[in-house]
């Protein structure tokens, strides 16, 4: 276990071959691989959440998901990123899984994980599930894999219109967070090199009058990867909405924003006239996906999601 003493450490150990891990939950697997594993546990400047100017927060990515569900001043600002955290996994699991971990997790795809299948992700050709099991798997079809990004964090913050701070051996950069996943219809799970760490997430302030929902179906209440999941994020002010966000995840490759669905609700009242507005823009999403065999059922929820959400958002008092 190598344990760098700052991010530009870091890089250059993970230069050498090693793999970066903070929370640990997938350090087995990387041991299980003979790779050196670098601990980011004791990287300074890598945990915490800290408020900036106009309401703007930067989260470390070495910060755990437990601390982000629970971080009290972050409720107030960024209601929809903490509702995300503390609904996903379990408790142990949040008080061990770190927010850059969490974005930068590998997929769940059972052919992937099993050694007897090669498939697009592990550098083959084709994509088992495609013609196999994949009940869980996309609704919105880009024709390579067929297995959802699981980060649930990754919709929370494409709906914050969140940044994300990357080191690299060239220096450090900035990217927008839906970003992170832009390669991800292809072969990778995220577009970050082996030798690149996320050192934090930079949250601009919220919108005014913002009123959030946040909705996780799942098979199961614990435990479970979402089937699909909306983040809904309203600004209104004067009884209408002047700023509307939508993303979902666990329907593409990577999480998604939808626009059509932003458009309508802009300029509407709360009410029957956004009811209206947003079914049209449900129905325009619906007729978009294009689901595989086994995940029709899947169109019908999303647009189930998203509308739930966006109710719980309706009913929120605001800020």
């Amino acid at each position: 276990m190598l344990r760098p003493s700052d991010v530009e450490e870091a890089v250059s150990l993970l230069g050498e071959g090693a793999r970066a891990r903070a929370g640990n939950t997938g350090a087995a697997s990387a041991l299980a691989a003979g790779a050196d594993v670098v601990d980011l546990t004791g990287v300074a400047g890598l945990r915490g959440v800290r408020p900036g100017p106009e309401g703007s927060v930067q989260v470390g990515a070495a910060t755990t998901v437990a601390e982000l569900a629970q971080a009290p001043g972050l409720a107030r600002s960024h209601p929809a990123l903490v509702r995300t955290a503390a609904a996903l996994a379990t408790p142990e699991v949040r008080e061990s899984a770190t927010v850059g971990g969490n974005l930068l997790q590998r997929n769940r795809c059972a052919y992937l994980r099993d050694p007897a299948f090669s498939c697009l992700q592990d550098g083959g050709r084709g994509c088992p599930a495609r013609s196999g099991d994949h009940p869980r798997g996309v609704v919105v079809d880009s024709g390579g894999c067929v297995e959802p990004h699981p980060s649930s964090l990754a919709v929370a913050l494409l709906a914050q219109e969140a940044t994300v701070e990357v080191a690299s051996p060239g220096g450090r950069r900035s990217v927008d967070a839906g970003e992170l996943y832009a390669s991800g219809e292809g072969a990778g799970d995220h577009v970050l090199g082996p030798d690149e760490v996320v050192v934090s997430v930079h949250l601009p302030g919220p919108a005014a009058g913002e009123r959030v929902g946040h909705l996780r179906a799942a098979a199961r209440s614990r435990a479970e990867w979402p089937l699909v999941e909306a983040v809904v994020r309203l600004g209104v002010s004067g009884g209408v909405v002047g700023h509307a966000r939508v993303a979902v995840g666990a329907v593409a490759r990577v999480p998604l924003r939808l626009p059509q669905v932003e458009q309508a609700l802009v300029g509407a009242r709360p009410g029957q006239a956004l009811d209206e507005r947003a079914e049209r823009a449900l129905e325009g999403v619906r007729s978009w996906c294009a689901p595989l065999p086994q995940t029709g059922y899947k169109v019908a929820l999303l647009g189930a999601t998203v509308r739930g959400a966006l109710e719980e958002a309706l009913a929120d008092p605001g800020r």
